[in-house]
């Protein structure tokens, strides 16, 4: 083919890949999508040959065989090393004239922005917290679990809301209705069967998350625990936020605070409540958005913003995922 586009973004989340070639005018050219990347579990070769199954289909429709600039944000690149050697392995494959690599949650942070100016809180299975200014200072976390100071997410959640459910059923703990509503869920009587099911595999390991819902709307209805836990989530939310901010020297500006992730998207009133409130006394001038566009959006942006496409283009590009 011979033919060169102007950016390739990927953006690889744990579940899925989406790809776009974009055109130097903001025309997205062609697409493909993927499974989810995990170099972790299967190594850094075999996510990336996972990458190619979605960027073959997404040149082809193009009808290029290479771009000027490929804007990868990853699931899973937490560290400035693991972004490093991802963005090696994608120069090996030649897609791009040149490769740069970000964590994920910078694709969902650029696609609520207007600019690459602001910072995003993302809560999903897991919690992370990214911010940006247009001169390219970037604020992050390492966002690796426990051991990185993190807590919520929707995994840390269901867990936290099974501890103190099995501890009131036992005597141990106070008193909550989370010791009733996590095992109804399933259609059990008791957490003591709920505890027998998840520890044997009769209920997968991967469903635990179906009880985050269960945590909020038992929340909603009065529980004190649950709500406790879902005030707690929005103290964590507004304190990455805030640091964040600080660290871009952004907390006095007006600025935007984008929420993203299956949690955050949900739109739990209480949790919302909670995060404005605090937000008004931690960082007042923030401006809170919920992102909804597609993060591979945010990648391109980035990739846009790398080869400094003009404003018209990144405005055409948004369209086509309005």
């Amino acid at each position: 083919m011979g033919l060169t586009a102007h950016v390739l973004a990927i953006d690889a989340g744990n579940s899925k890949t989406d790809v776009a070639v974009i055109g130097a005018d903001g025309t997205v050219l062609g697409t493909g999508r993927g499974g989810g990347f995990q170099p972790p579990v299967v190594g850094i070769g075999t996510a990336v040959d996972g990458l190619a199954e979605a960027v073959r289909p997404a040149l082809a429709q193009a009808g290029v065989d290479g771009v000027d600039h490929v804007a990868a944000c990853l699931a899973n690149a937490d560290l400035p090393v693991e972004e490093r050697e991802l963005a090696q392995a994608l120069e090996g494959r030649g897609w791009g004239a040149t490769v740069e690599v970000r964590n994920d949650t910078f694709a969902i942070l650029r696609a609520g922005v207007d600019e690459p100016r602001g910072v995003a809180v993302v809560c999903g299975a897991g919690i992370n917290c990214v911010g940006m200014r247009p001169d390219g200072v970037t604020a992050r976390f390492p966002a690796i679990g426990r051991i990185s100071g993190d807590w919520g997410g929707g995994s840390g959640l269901a867990e936290e809301a099974l501890w103190f459910a099995a501890r009131a059923e036992d005597g141990r703990g106070e008193p909550t209705e989370l010791a009733r509503t996590l095992p109804g869920h399933f259609g059990l009587s008791s957490m003591y069967a709920l505890i027998e099911a998840l520890h044997l595999g009769h209920i997968p390991y991967a469903r635990r998350h179906e009880l985050t819902p269960v945590l909020f709307s038992t929340g909603a209805a009065g529980d004190p625990v649950a709500r406790g836990l879902v005030d707690r989530l929005g103290e964590e939310v507004v304190a990455m936020a805030s640091v964040a901010l600080t660290r871009l020297g952004l907390l006095e500006e007006e600025v935007p605070v984008v929420l993203g992730g299956s949690v955050l998207a949900a739109r739990h009133p209480a949790l919302d409540e909670r995060i404005a409130e605090l937000l008004a006394v931690r960082a007042p001038k923030a401006v809170v958005r919920v992102v909804s566009a597609a993060p591979v959006l945010g990648a391109a942006l980035l990739g846009l913003d790398h080869t400094g496409a003009a404003p018209e283009a990144q405005t055409r590009l948004r369209a086509q995922y309005a």
